[in-house]
């Protein structure tokens, strides 16, 4: 456009004819020609518009009509969304569209007018990663196939993914399942692989991660948020159905799909531990191997970016703790595996989060910790913390015949001697702490006084029962009156007060 602008000034403001003007800008006369015919045409004359720039220029000179496609062409809309689909090629896509239109585009023209149409389309914003900021995890969609030994049964393992952002140090690891026990070991052999904790963690929207999906505040799941505390990183969960905000994991997927799974399709493996050996030895050389498009490899990446940036890992490694709700009963326990463990009385009737490990329980209520117990419980049996019994419940459950001796020893000798004599009286000890309660209800029911002098009389009468002894407390004092006259008989047949004794 420079160009037709010179020509245009040397034309109508210099004056100049057509051969000087084509050796001032350096083109044939021919060219020169067809540049004025086209002005002529469009109706441009010199000077120039002030509002008409380069693109307006040449839009008004270079006018194309768009030319209609003599061959019939797919939806690329769709073609961009079948892709999104894990195995899907253009190559296959192309040869489905062939199917449906036998007159279709070649498969050089699809891919032309794809990218074309890419183009259109929202622009992609590129991260820059910090050393040491975010790891990307995710599972393979292909699996690794391992062999039982003694049946010969095959069983598929599931291939996790971590990536580093800013130098891409790849760790891939086959657990049995995608299941929460294998979701945070994963993560935890993936930290021991790098010797250190970045600052987030990415993961997918997997019910082992995230139990609700939301753009702005999705809820984690609670043994996850428990891992993330552990090791001092942050959960970002990816935007649903957005694969580029995890596209390094998504890009790291695909590199272990090719680089490692695709090596070991041919191998046969006997157990878990020989599939991760394995996938152990060609990480090592994915890791080492030199990137086409930049310097270094993601070994050196990482040595020189982010092994100093990593945080260190905690003291002791994470233990694997499952959560779940329980409701407290009326009689403070809550139920776990069949077991039953007591909570404070005061959170009877409420639902409390409840940790489970290898070790014990812990109990949470709002975030705070309530109980715990560490000793292992058989199922169907009840343990249960003193400290958590109401006073009234510790009071029937810690009573013994000693404690209620040592009651009545502060009433008086006489009232100790009738409650110990309970145990010599009855067979079994529940007979025994019920008769002896009752007895010392005698002190509430009338005064320790009264009971007192009438425990002396039922010692005196051998009459020790609780009927007995509120008998004698309700029939007054025993006391013999004065007028009374004692007969003194001597007769064979009186025996006296000494042969009853």
């Amino acid at each position: 456009m420079r160009k037709i602008r010179e020509i245009l000034r040397l034309k109508f403001e210099a004056g100049l004819n057509e051969r000087q003007i084509a050796e001032a800008v350096s083109c044939s006369r021919s060219t020169l020609q067809t540049c004025l015919r086209r002005c002529r045409e469009a109706g441009i004359t010199w000077p120039l518009p002030g509002t008409l720039d380069e693109e307006a220029l040449y839009a008004r000179l270079y006018r194309r009509t768009p030319a209609t496609p003599s061959r019939p062409l797919p939806d690329y809309a769709v073609i961009h969304r079948e892709l999104a689909h894990p195995g899907v090629t253009k190559i296959l896509l192309w040869q489905e569209f062939k199917a449906r239109e036998p007159d279709g585009v070649q498969y050089s023209v699809f891919c032309d007018r794809y990218r074309k149409w890419l183009g259109t389309q929202d622009l992609v914003l590129r991260h820059e990663h910090r050393p040491g900021e975010k790891m990307f995890v995710d599972y393979a969609g292909q699996t690794a196939s391992v062999t039982d030994p003694a049946t010969g049964e095959r069983r598929d393992a599931q291939i996790f993914v971590c990536v580093l952002g800013a130098s891409n140090y790849t760790f891939a690891g086959a657990t049995w399942t995608q299941s929460l026990p294998d979701w945070l070991g994963s993560h935890g052999r993936a930290l021991e692989f790098f010797g250190g904790v970045p600052k987030a963690c990415v993961p997918d929207n997997l019910k082992s991660g995230v139990t609700r999906a939301h753009r702005y505040e999705p809820d984690i799941n609670p043994a996850y948020q428990d891992f993330a505390e552990h090791y001092g990183l942050a959960v970002l969960p990816a935007r649903v159905r957005r694969p580029r905000d995890k596209a390094k994991v998504e890009a790291g997927v695909l590199v272990v799909e090719r680089w490692i799974l695709a090596r070991l399709r041919h191998m046969t493996f006997f157990s878990l531990g020989e599939l991760n050996e394995a996938i152990g030895t060609l990480l090592a050389v994915l890791n080492t191997r030199p990137f086409k498009k930049r310097e270094g490899t993601r070994q050196s990446l990482f040595e020189t970016l982010e092994r100093a940036r990593l945080k260190p890992l905690p003291a002791r490694p994470y233990e694997f703790a499952a959560w779940k709700k329980a409701r407290a009963g009326l009689d403070y326990h809550i139920e776990v595996a069949g077991c039953h463990y007591s909570v404070p009385y005061h959170y009877a009737g409420k639902t409390l989060d409840v940790r489970i490990t290898a070790r014990g329980i812990e109990v949470f209520h709002c975030q705070k910790l309530v109980a715990s117990h560490i000793a292992p419980c058989r199922k169907g049996e009840f343990v249960t913390q003193p400290g958590h019994r109401p006073e009234r419940h510790s009071a029937v459950i810690d009573v013994s015949h000693q404690r209620l001796i040592e009651h009545a020893s502060a009433i008086g000798p006489a009232t100790r001697e009738v409650v110990a004599m309970q145990a010599r009286m009855r067979r079994h000890a529940d007979e025994v702490i019920r008769s002896s309660q009752g007895i010392l209800r005698l002190a509430k029911d009338f005064t320790p006084q009264r009971l007192e002098s009438a425990a002396a009389r039922a010692v005196e009468l051998k009459s020790c029962s609780y009927r007995a002894l509120r008998a004698l407390i309700t029939a007054g004092p025993h006391d013999v009156p004065a007028d009374t006259t004692v007969l003194t008989l001597t007769h064979v047949n009186v025996r006296g007060q000494s042969y009853f004794q």
